[in-house]
Parts: C-alpha cells; structure tokens; sequence
C-alpha cells in the first residue's frame, strides 16, 4: 500500500472600486460620478487593479498547489516509476497515452498507436480517442515535442505545470464571474480566498493530477462565469457576439477533456429551462445556450469518432426537446397566472416525454448500451429496487459516491463560507419567487417603468442564474460526494457575491426599515472585509505551516512488482488484476492489459467482472479458462483486496462478487434466502497453499507482503 511518511532530511484594504457598470458614468447604487472624465479614470484604475489581484492570486494558487504536491511526495528527488506509481488508478491509465505520444518515433505514429491501440485491452484492438477524453494529453505531447524546452523540462514536469497552470485559469475565472455578479472586484477577492482556505473541499488536483476533472472544471468555470457576462442587460452586439464564442469555446473544451460532461451540461440545461419557464432569463440567450451545448457535444463526437456515449446522451435528446417544443407552443408566455401555470405544466410534460422518446429512439437504433451502468446505479441509489448488479454496486459501495459527509459543512462553516452561503441563498431565493410569482401573473406588464424602478424586490438574470445553477449542482454534491468541486467552488462565488452586492444590502436594508445609499455603500464594503480579516487571522498560520510540512512518497512493494515486471516478463505479456493496479502496470511497464479502470464500455464491464472471479468462489479451472479466454499470461493477486477490511460487509469487492454469482458471503451477518453455499473455496485464498488442483493452472514466480504474480499454464 501506498503511504507518505516525514522525510529523513532537514528541512489591502481597498476603496470603493466599483466595476464600470453597463451605463456609461454610472456607479452600481445608480448615482452619477462627477464627471465623464473622472468616472472613465475611476474605472479603468478599478478594473487595472481588479485585473492585477486575479491574476496575482490565480498564479499564487497555482504554486501553492505545485508546492503542496512537491513537499508530500518529494517528487522532484523520487525515482521516474515511484513519480509512474504516484498517478493511481485511472490517473495513471491516462498519463500512460501521454507517455506513449512523446516516446513514439514522430507524432504521426504516436496518433496511429492511439487509433489502434490493442495493448490496453488484450486480444481487442481498440481507438483510444473514441473510447476515452484523451484529447489533452495529445495536444499537451504534441506541444512539448514541437517546443525547444526538452533540455530544461521532462515531460513529467510539463504535463503537471499545466495542470497546475489551469488551476489559475480556475481561480481567475471563479474571481470574475464574482466581480460580475456584486460590481466590486473585492467580491472575487473574497471568492479566491475562500476557494484557497476550502482547499480539502474545492479541488484535489494536488493529489490526482491527470484526473479528468482537473482539465475539465476550470473550462466549466471560464463558461459559467462568460455566460454571467451573456446575461447580462444593454450589451453591445459586437460584445454579445463575442461572449458567444467565449461561451462556446469554453464548453467544447469542457466537453472535450470529460467523459461525464453531458451529465454537468444537462444540469446547465435543466437550470436554463426553469429560469426560462419563469421568464427570469431573456428567451433569446436561452435558446443561443441552447445552440451552444448542443454544436460543442456533437463536435467533441465528431473528434472522438462518434463516441456512441455522446449520440445517447439526455443532454441531445434534452436540448433538442425544448426546441421543438418551444416550436409547437408560441404563445407560451402569455395570458395570466392561471392560464401560464396550465400552459407551463404541459409543457414540462411535453418537454419531459419528448425527451424519453428522442432518447429511446436513438438508442434504439444505435443500440447503445455504454451509459446503462449509470443508470443501473441511479436507480438503486434513490431506492428504486435493490439490485445484484456488479457493477451498480461497484458504485453504491464506494464512498465518493455515496453522500456528501455532514463533516463537510463543519468544514465549510469554518470559514464562515457555509453561514453566509445558506443566508444569502435564502435572501435570493425569497427574492425570486416573489419575482417568478410576478412574472406568471403578468403585473411586470401592467406597472409603469416609474413603479418598476421603486420596486423593492428585483433579481437580475445573471443573479437568477447563479441562484438555480448552486441549487441544482448543490444537489447533485449533496447525493455525490464526488461531484462536490463542482457545488463548493460556486459556493465561493455565490457567496462572495451576496455578501458584496448592492441589491443584497439594499434589499435587506429597507425590510428592516433603515435603508439609506450611504449605509448600504458602508456595509457593502466593511463586511466583507471583516471577514476577509478573519480568514487571514484564523487560516493564513495553518497555511503556512501546511507548506512547511515535507513528506515523501514511500510504497515500495509497488516499486518492487513493477521492476520485476519489466525485468523477468517479456514486452508482449498479458497481465489481469484489479483495475486499479493494472493501470500502473501499463504506465511503468507498457505491458498489455486485461482491464482497465476506463469503465464507460459495456464489454469492458463484462470482462472486468470476469476477471474479478479471481477474487471469487471458483473452481481453478474456471479461473484459468476464463482468464486465458482473454490472453492472460500473469495474474497479480492483491492481499488489500482479497482479505478486504476497508468496506463494510456486503461492500467488499468479494462479496459483491458472491451475490452477483449467487453465493453466501463471508463472515457473521444475514445472507439474502435464495443464495446458497459455493462448491469451492475462494480462489484468491486457496491458491497460495499450493495445492496440485491449482499448481497445474497457475506457478507462483513473484511475491511480496502485498503482491502474488502466477504465470498460467498454456493448456492445449
């Protein structure tokens, strides 16, 4: 097992910088500056200080984070396969294809491999950029051999610099699309420090660098906080139509670097119908979204070789819906309450069944069956039947995705993050369902402009959207724990933003009766930074004493099997074992696999199961038939997991592994009625005492405290 020990070596506040509103001249609390030139000079020196602080404070993220992941693995001094090792799982699986693009003998060549790759699944010849988001480690390899810079940086360096690098282009995104929302750059001053201080909460690139994520979530910032600008009043169509194309690049790029993107942007897409629904966001840039989704999905499905995941997503059939409804029902948005309540009902359920049926027929016709396991695993997490389902309850028995952990909000309440998220996000929801409630029952179109501009309760669409987006994905992290960098990150902005808004205060201010300008200008400013001052207080010693700690990457079993590896086996062997280690195997040894940890593939589900009866109740022989059925020449047995102690009874890969094959699972508890005792012992265990039934199959050439390596016999 993998542990990091101690190494054995020594070792402002600001003024009133409002961001230039939409109206030349004018201040966000709607007083005039004094005159044209002096309001110009003030905020092109707010926006130069403003633009100055995001980019000191993207960057200072990016070396905390690269400082973080030097001094815990001390990967700078570390051995090229302990660095290999340190990429676990499906991280390790991806760097591999980076790895393979810059050893191969021209890029030409190096693309050819991934096209046709048969080393990552034994006995199958399979394309790497249909099957996988591979796209970025091509570029990234691509880049690194064209530039002069193999002298001065090893691949391993560039490949985690950028990785680091995003995580700027991250913060920086989360501070704008903040300063975008309240008017102040002092709300994305708050929004990055936030960010920084929730650092166990907001991100884990530190530790699973090439995660898939990692790429994706700071595009998925950069579009969030682009479409913040889109909706926002009186633009300027030369600014609009360049928003767009921010907008789309950024969700192509999105889309391009994850697999599980059409899940996020159907999320998006849910959030922009309801605000539509409710006329809280102009019809226009809705259906522009819309567009933009749809064109950046089927383009990323073009690059990935029409990936069959892509052509069956909600997200497609989703979009497409909403279009063609809006189509059939023109006079949506009109009459009163009673009538567009009826109308908006039949059109959910319109949009609802068409939906289905779209998605039904493509998968019809297509016979696409990569994303069922998905399905399989939300039907048994929201109790709808309990399943026997291997792979859906590979899912249900993993902790990342199971509930966020209550300690998470102690966590977050720490500084002060959850309190004044959970406040604001009442404000603003109260706020808009006075404002939908209005919008239905058509008063907007009976008041004057006069009335309207008097009104107390307002909501700007860029603000709605914010609302409906940290609601959905908050539930979302609230049912996945592994989906909460997604919700915490907005978290920071949503909450940076009501605490440094103008309309908050005011709104606040004249409930209670006490409203002046002057009052809510004060308050606006000397909240947040009192609890910017209390963040630095309480968090900035921990810090620093953080990146003072050195530890170093220590797991030398692991180091031990992969050097046997590429010492004693031949390059063209074929090994099988957990999907977890093979993917080290094929990054440190470039050996074939029999599985891999890539698990959007039905006939990769199957085999995977199938391997995994090396951790069953089998008959040797049935081991040995199956495993040789996909070309395996070694097996690697994992003592962690064979005699599993991490998941509680009924979650251990054995056991998932003994219902699935109808057997009694191990040890005190109750059984399901209809599973019945298995006629032979549990191989994993039997094969290490050597007995004839086994040794005929299986020869024992490699072991350590951890690992057991049998070669299989090559039976006619």
């Amino acid at each position: 097992m993998t542990t990091v020990r101690q190494r054995r070596v020594g070792k402002g506040a600001e003024a009133a910088e409002d961001q230039p509103s939409e109206e030349t001249n004018v201040k966000p609390d709607g007083k005039t500056l004094p005159g044209h030139t002096g309001g110009k000079l003030w905020n092109i020196l707010s926006v130069t200080v403003g633009g100055i602080v995001a980019i000191s404070l993207g960057l200072l993220t990016s070396v905390y984070v690269a400082t973080l992941h030097e001094n815990d693995l001390w990967f700078s001094n570390i051995k090229e396969v302990e660095r290999e090792i340190s990429f676990r799982t499906e991280c390790g699986l991806y760097y591999s294809y980076y790895k393979e693009m810059i050893q191969a003998a021209s890029i030409q060549q190096g693309l050819h491999g991934l096209v046709y790759d048969n080393k990552t699944e034994s006995v199958r010849t399979i394309n790497i950029l249909e099957r996988m988001n591979v796209y970025q480690e091509v570029f990234l390899s691509i880049l690194y051999r064209i530039l002069p810079i193999q002298q001065y940086l090893e691949p391993v360096y560039f490949y985690i610099y950028t990785l680091f690098g995003l995580q700027a282009v991250y913060v920086i995104a989360l501070y704008v699309t903040s300063w975008l929302l309240s008017g102040t750059w002092l709300s994305g001053l708050l929004a990055a420090c936030w960010y920084i201080t929730n650092r166990v909460d907001t991100t884990r690139v530190e530790f699973t660098i090439p995660l898939r994520e990692n790429w994706a979530l700071p595009f998925f910032a950069v579009q969030v906080a682009a479409i913040t600008y889109l909706l926002r009043t009186h633009l300027q169509p030369v600014q609009e139509r360049l928003t767009l194309l921010a907008v789309f690049l950024a969700t192509f790029l999105f889309s391009l670097t994850w697999q599980f993107n059409q899940f996020m942007m159907l999320i998006q897409a849910l959030a922009l119908f309801i605000l539509d629904c409710f006329d809280l966001l102009p019809t226009a840039k809705v259906t522009w979204l819309y567009v933009i989704q749809l064109s950046a999905l089927l383009l990323v499905c073009v690059l990935q070789f029409f990936n069959s995941m892509i052509l069956g997503s909600l997200l497609i059939s989703f979009n497409a819906s909403v279009l063609i409804a809006r189509t059939i029902q023109k006079n949506l948005k009109k009459g009163g309450l009673l009538n567009r309540l009826g109308k908006l009902l039949l059109h959910v359920l319109l949009v609802l069944c068409l939906t289905l049926l779209i998605n039904k027929f493509i998968k019809k016709i297509l016979t696409l069956e990569s994303d069922e396991h998905i399905f399989k695993f939300l039907k048994a997490k929201f109790g709808f039947g309990a399943t026997r389902d291997f792979d859906a309850n590979l899912y249900l028995c993993e902790e990342a995705f199971g509930l966020l952990p209550l300690n998470t909000f102690s966590r977050l309440s720490d500084t002060l993050l959850f309190y004044i998220y959970i406040f604001v996000l009442f404000l603003l929801a109260v706020a808009a369902v006075i404002v939908a409630f209005r919008n239905l029952s058509g008063s907007n179109q009976v008041q004057s402009m006069e009335k309207m501009e008097e009104c107390t309760v307002t909501l700007k669409p860029d603000a709605a959207y914010s609302l409906v987006h940290t609601v959905l994905f908050g539930c979302l992290a609230l049912s996945t724990m592994r989906m909460k960098y997604l919700w915490t990150s907005h978290m920071c902005v949503f909450a940076s933003f009501g605490l440094c808004s103008t309309e908050v205060w005011k709104l606040i201010l004249k409930c209670l009766h006490i409203y002046t300008s002057q009052r809510t200008q004060v308050i606006k400013y000397s909240i947040p930074i009192m609890t910017l001052l209390y963040i630095s207080y309480k968090f900035w010693p921990g810090i620093m004493d953080e990146l003072s700690e050195l530890r170093e990457f220590y797991d030398p079993d692991t180091v031990e099997l992969m050097n046997w590896i590429k010492s004693n086996t031949p390059n063209t062997a074929v090994f099988a074992g957990s999907m977890q280690l093979l993917a080290g195997v094929k990054l440190c040894t470039g050996r074939t696999l029999t599985n891999h940890p890539h698990y959007e593939d039905k006939n990769l589900r199957e085999r995977t199961k199938q391997i995994y009866q090396i951790y069953a109740k089998r008959a040797p022989e049935e081991v040995h038939s199956i495993l040789r059925s996909f070309g395996t020449d070694y097996v690697i047995l994992e003592d962690s997991i064979c005699y599993e102690r991490r998941h509680s009874r009924g979650c251990r890969l054995r056991d998932l592994l003994d219902r699935a094959n109808g057997h009694i699972m191990d040890g005190v508890g109750e059984n399901e009625p209809d599973l019945k005792p298995s006629l032979y012992p549990r191989f994993c265990e039997e094969i290490k005492k050597n007995l004839p039934s086994y040794t005929v199959h299986f020869t024992r050439v490699f072991q350590n405290k951890t690992f057991h390596v049998y070669k299989l016999a090559k039976h006619k």
